[in-house]
This record gives C-alpha cells, structure tokens and sequence, in this order.
C-alpha cells in the first residue's frame, strides 16, 4: 500500500500543520480544484480506441505531431505552431528569437514573471537576455507602464491571467492598447497563454481574437487542458522556423512525443468549451470562501476560473483547519500554502471538472466545517 494509505489518524496528529495538510490532500478522493488527482488516466483515457498501427511521430515529423500542430496553429490564428516539451523552453526560445531580431537582448515582463521567480535565471545565464521588471508585484502591467521604459527592448511579455496575482487580467481594450503601441515602436509582444482558454470566457473573444494582438503565443497542454505535459509556440512561419532550431538546441527534439501529444489532443478536445463552466463556478466557489470568517479571495470576484484564496492566520494555524477538514470529509482543499505577510497565508484554487462531481450538500458541510475550524484554531 501507499504510504498515504497507511498513515493512521495518531500519526496525522502528530505531524506539523503543513505537513498534515499535504498528507491529508493525498488521502482525498475528491477536489475543490482541477480535474481530479493527476494519474495514469490522463494518457490511458487518451489512447482507448487508438488503432495499435497507428505510426509514432519521429524527431518531430509525422502526422501525429503535424496535424496536431497545424489545429493548434488554427485555433490560435497563426501561421503556424510547434510542440515543445515544456513551455519553459518554449518561452525561453520565442525570447530570444525576438531579441536575436532586433540585436537588443532585453525583455520586460512582470515582477512575478515564471521566467523571473521559477526558472533559475535561465534566460539570463543560458541566452544573456536581460530582463526589466514592469509595474509592482501586486498590479497587473499597464500601457502607461510600457510608456514608461527607459532602455530600448526587443520584447514585452503579457501572462494573461497573471497567475501569482490571482489570476488577475487587464481589461481587453488595454491589452488592444499595449499591442498598438507596440507595433508602432517596433517592440515584439509576446503571450503567456500557458491559461489562455481559461480567459476567453471573461474577454468574450476566441482564442484567435486575442492571439492577433500578439506576436507569438505559448499555451500549455496540461494546465487547464489537463495533458500530460507539453507546451505549443505559435506564430508566423518564419518565427516558428526559428523556434524549431531553438527546440532542437535546448533538446527538446525528442524521438518521439506521441503520448504528449496525443494525452494533449484528447484534453483539448474534451475541454476546450467547458472554461466558461468553469469561471461560473469560480466565482460561486469564491463567494462561498468569502463568507468564512477570516477568509478572503484576490479577486474579490474571480476574472478567470482562478483565484487566491487569502487566511488571516499564520501558515501552520491554517494549515491545521485545512488538514482537519480535509480529514473529515475526504474533499480536498489545498495541498499546501504561502506566506503572506503580517500573520497570513494563501493557497491557489483552480477550478476544472473536479468541482461540478461535488453535490451543494458536500460543500455546505465542507464550508460549514472550515468555518468551525478556522474559528477554532484563533481561539
């Protein structure tokens, strides 16, 4: 058996708070958040029906990976598409086929860009890109903030939402704004789409809509798409031509994809018009977050199916009512939390198919418990 299986309920008491809580996820059988526990399923779902004939891509040929690269293509409103591994290298690639163009190795991005807070300084020390950092950690980037560069750079990236800030989006005539100012100064703007499904039922725009104002575009295949792993670029031809030559320099020409891929197009298929579900539900989901003492969420009203939610106790007392509650109704909260700030913490709430398998009777118990069990562990 797995050791989760195993823990007894006096060996669960007498870990740390953070520690129960993550024990206590893993011993869950259903979610508040996501599309479920993350297991073989996602590749086995995808591959029931699949002729055992069927032919792998090779080195990045094949049907296989073609055909799913020309739908992506489409779906976004570019010329064309390549898969890569992982959209850290993907990204990694566009930045520097843009800087690369204009002879200006500089970007700005976000504070709390992946590329600046997760990736080891990886532009810096692998491509010698340097980075500006626009706007404050807690805002989401402006037109004025753009106006205000004062070094030439050769790309600006958007993270639409922008994930460590709840998911927050900037309103879509802004984002018509910061793309018309670009062109016209000849600064490349490049998307984080890692969750740019998730923001098409809050815009009202197809992904092709909101793809034209960009340059390139990343999109991952299993964050709301819910694949394996994998990351599609998106562009003119010329650039993907490029981002096939980078991929192959970062050793991301693989063999064979295939169970990425296929994993990646299943998901896509399956999910592709359930995101405006799954932003209602995020916000019947915060509002009952809300209504808990000491709760809060960032938004106070979710733009995305994501949002924070915000605990005004320190992580250890918060985690002891998360681990609690999760104990006692087998429904998973959150796996673990973030610092922030002056006796608080957070956790990230996602929503996908996970939440709708949930009856209105589990949550009133689920919530009714937390609240108790929040009050509890202040007094």
């Amino acid at each position: 058996m797995e050791r989760e299986e195993c823990m007894t309920t006096y060996e669960l008491r007498e870990m740390s708070g953070v520690q129960r809580l993550k024990e206590t996820f893993n011993q869950t059988e259903k979610q508040l958040a996501g599309h479920g526990k993350r297991n073989v399923s996602i590749l086995k779902e995808a591959f029931e029906g699949v002729s055992a004939g069927m032919m792998s891509d090779q080195y990045g040929t094949g049907a296989v990976i073609e055909d799913f690269q020309q739908k992506m293509a489409a779906f976004l409103g570019k010329e064309a598409a390549e898969f890569f591994p992982s959209g850290t290298m993907a990204q990694q690639a566009a930045l520097r086929i843009w800087s690369d163009e204009k002879g200006v190795p500089r970007v700005a991005y976000h504070p709390l860009s992946h590329l600046e807070i997760h990736e080891s300084d990886a532009l810096k020390e692998l491509h010698r890109i340097d980075s500006v950092l626009l706007t404050d950690p807690d805002k989401v980037i402006t037109l004025e903030d753009i106006r205000r560069l004062e070094a030439p750079v050769s790309c600006i990236l958007l993270e639409l939402p922008q994930r460590e800030i709840g998911g927050q989006l900037p309103p879509y005539e802004e984002l018509e704004a910061i793309s018309a100012y670009c062109r016209e100064h000849g600064i490349r703007l490049h998307m984080d789409g890692a969750r740019l499904l998730e923001v098409l039922p809050v815009y009202g725009k197809s992904a092709s809509e909101v793809s034209a104002l960009f340059d390139s575009v990343y999109l991952s295949v299993y964050k709301g798409i819910g694949g394996i792993a994998g990351a599609v670029l998106a562009g003119d031809a010329g650039f993907i031509d490029q981002a096939k030559v980078w991929k192959h320099r970062h050793g991301g020409n693989l063999i064979s994809l295939y169970p990425y891929i296929m994993a990646a197009d299943h998901h896509f298929e399956k999910r592709k018009d359930r995101f405006g579900d799954y932003y209602t539900e995020a916000k019947a989901l915060a509002a009952r977050f809300s209504g808990l003492p000491l709760v809060t969420t960032l938004p106070d009203v979710p733009v995305s199916n994501m949002f924070h939610v915000h605990i005004s106790l320190p992580k250890e007392q918060a985690a002891r009512a998360l681990a609690e509650v999760q104990e006692q109704t087998g429904i998973g909260i959150a796996a673990s939390l973030k610092d922030a700030g002056a006796d608080r913490s957070y956790f990230e709430m996602a929503l996908g198919d996970a939440y709708a398998e949930l009856t209105e009777a589990e949550l009133d118990d689920l919530f009714s418990r937390l609240g108790r069990a929040l009050e509890a562990v202040r007094a």
